[in-house]
């Protein structure tokens, strides 16, 4: 049915979109149908027997000798102008290296996370125990480590960020795969799939628990010290979960990108372009407004409210901006 599809599309000289149009589905869907990824449903097939001016028996039944004598030709025909072809050679590369790096920014990722946990620590030592680590030397030490580590996770993420930017045209154009070559990467997706769902599972469960600690001191003690071990707990167990997240979620996005699935559909690809000022121009503003904030009141240890509530509003917000375009 596919090389059907192709060539009886062809014919009539209509593109991917005007017969995605026709049909009142998305272009992504007819896509699917000519790569030999999905079938029509019935009511799609007996609207396509009407446009094509075919019987269903014809579009069903396995002869295709009226439809071309060579296949690889009707596949050649598949590539629409405005898609960029990706080899097999280029997939597998993208997908060995997603996961050879996948783990490092993951590190990184995680390093940025506990980066406060010494530096709180040091603090809550230098203020609610006896020794002699001082407030100023704890602030310093713990500030000292906070750095090292943001540098170190900011050079990995630059490092292993740059070898992937060769592919970032897979976010961000439309593409076209051969249907071997789609097969395979399903494959690779639904072996990987279960795997992905008891890992995300496992991140959320200790982000979740994480703040069971916390919940107990506040109940069972009034030392202000176990306080701040919980929450180093917390942000402990956190940078574990969010360290499964990024790893697994790399891995299994290099599969949606060359399917062109979930988040890297042509229609979300093309709404992403049109949007892409949005991220730059408001979290660039949400900075502006975090320092002067800070050095107006000169109270860090409060203006630090600003990060998750911008991080909730950027969701609601960036949401609504895709709407907005959406509708148009």
């Amino acid at each position: 049915m596919a090389e059907k599809i192709v060539l009886l599309r062809k014919r009539k000289g209509w593109s991917q979109e005007e017969l995605a149009d026709k049909l009142d589905i998305s272009r992504q869907s007819v896509s699917k149908w000519e790569l030999g990824a999905s079938i029509p449903d019935l009511d799609k097939i007996l609207r396509l027997s009407e446009l094509f001016d075919v019987t269903t028996d014809y579009l069903l039944k396995d002869d295709v000798r009226e439809i071309s004598s060579n296949v690889s030709e009707v596949f050649e025909e598949m590539s629409e102008p405005s898609a960029r072809r990706v080899s097999a050679k280029e997939a597998n590369l993208f997908m060995d290296l997603t996961e050879k790096l996948s783990g490092r920014i993951a590190f990184a990722v995680s390093l940025f996370i506990l980066s406060p946990v010494p530096l709180m620590f040091l603090g809550g030592v230098a203020e609610y125990k006896h020794t002699r680590l001082t407030e100023n030397m704890a602030g310093g030490l713990g500030v000292t480590i906070l750095l090292v580590l943001v540098a170190i996770g900011v050079a990995i993420l630059i490092l292993n960020g740059m070898q992937l930017s060769e592919f970032e045209y897979l976010e961000k154009e439309a593409i076209f795969i051969e249907r071997s070559l789609a097969e395979m990467v399903e494959e690779k997706r639904r072996t990987f799939e279960p795997k992905f769902r008891v890992v995300v599972t496992i991140g959320v469960f200790l982000c979740i628990i994480g703040v069971v600690p916390l919940l107990m001191a506040f109940g069972l003690t009034e030392d202000e010290f176990v306080y701040v071990c919980c929450v180093d707990i917390l942000l402990i167990l956190i940078c574990i979960g969010v360290h499964l997240f990024v790893r697994y979620g790399m891995v299994h996005e290099s599969y949606e990108k060359l399917l062109q699935r979930g988040d890297y559909t042509e229609e979300k690809k093309a709404l992403g372009r049109k949007t892409s000022y949005f991220p730059r121009i408001y979290w660039c503003l949400v900075t502006a407004i975090y320092l002067g904030i800070s050095f107006y009141l000169n109270n860090w240890e409060i203006s630090w409210i600003v990060w998750p509530v911008a991080g909730v509003l950027f969701a609601a917000l960036y949401g609504i901006v895709q709407a907005i375009y959406r509708r148009r």
